[in-house]
């Protein structure tokens, strides 16, 4: 048995029992419910070794958990009335404005600046008259969004294949919406699966809305599973992209495993985006 270690074996040996050593030029998260299947305490042990700083979209009682592990919540949930259900119908403001005002102090003590919203669907709607209507109640959380130092950040999706109706489903719409509520404290969630099923030209509408934008999510194309060489975005280039935008926030894996080992997919797919 070898007992006496060179300098350089010492310091290999040491390493590996850090687990991998990420650049630290992307804040690396992940959404749990890709993980469904795996306890909430168990996954965040896992997260924790691959050096994933969140784990998202989780309500506040689940919080603690992952703050015993070192671990935050990056973009939480537990405000609004789902997807469907959303800012662009009048009739739903001052529902929903309570859910997010109620929210906001919860937030604020467990130490998190960002929950998530969305525009709802357009049943018929014009984009206009959704955006303006979804500026005028946004515009009512503003000042609370001040007060707790929370940033709403609305989520671009597909309308195409997953979402259908939806109507926050184009980064122009987007960036015009944020233009309207006028705030720092409003933010879109690129979606780059999403967005690539949409409207394509990741790289470039990055570059030219990336000041519109608080949050990424990953995802393959098609089929939103592992973000690897079997679909067509190179996300090396993409993670590249939105590091020379000068982006601090946070970008969160949102595959749906395939493999059977989820944990291994999740571990590739930081690695990849670790640019």
């Amino acid at each position: 048995m070898k007992t006496n270690l060179s300098i350089t074996e010492a310091m290999t040996a040491a390493n590996e029992a850090l687990g991998p050593q990420l650049k630290g030029r992307i804040n690396h998260s992940v959404c749990k419910w890709c993980y469904s299947k795996i306890p909430l305490e168990d996954f965040a042990k896992e997260c924790q070794k691959i050096g994933l700083k969140s784990i998202e979209l989780l309500g506040p009682a689940e919080w603690p958990i992952l703050k015993k592990y070192g671990l935050t919540c990056a973009l939480p949930n537990g405000a609004g009335m789902g997807i469907e259900k959303g800012f662009n119908d009048l009739a739903l403001h001052d529902e929903l404005v309570k859910s997010y005002e109620d929210l906001f102090p919860k937030l604020k003590e467990a130490g998190l600046t960002s929950v998530i919203c969305f525009s709802g669907n357009r049943r018929g709607m014009s984009d206009i008259d959704g955006m303006r209507n979804c500026a005028i109640g946004l515009k009512r959380l503003m000042p609370s969004a001040e007060k707790y130092n929370v940033t709403l950040i609305m989520e671009l999706l597909n309308s195409k294949v997953n979402h259908k109706d939806y109507m926050c489903d184009r980064t122009e719409w987007g960036a015009g919406l944020c233009e309207m509520v006028g705030s720092e404290k409003f933010k879109l969630l690129y979606d780059i699966y999403h967005m690539q099923i949409m409207e394509g030209d990741v790289i470039a509408n990055i570059r030219k809305y990336h000041k519109y934008i608080g949050h990424y999510h990953t995802g393959g194309v098609p089929g939103r599973n592992e973000i690897d060489d079997t679909q067509e975005l190179y996300y090396p280039a993409i993670m590249k992209a939105i590091v020379e935008t000068g982006f601090k926030g946070f970008v969160a894996q949102e595959f749906i495993p395939k493999r059977t080992d989820a944990i291994a997919s999740l571990a590739q797919g930081v690695q990849i985006c670790d640019v």
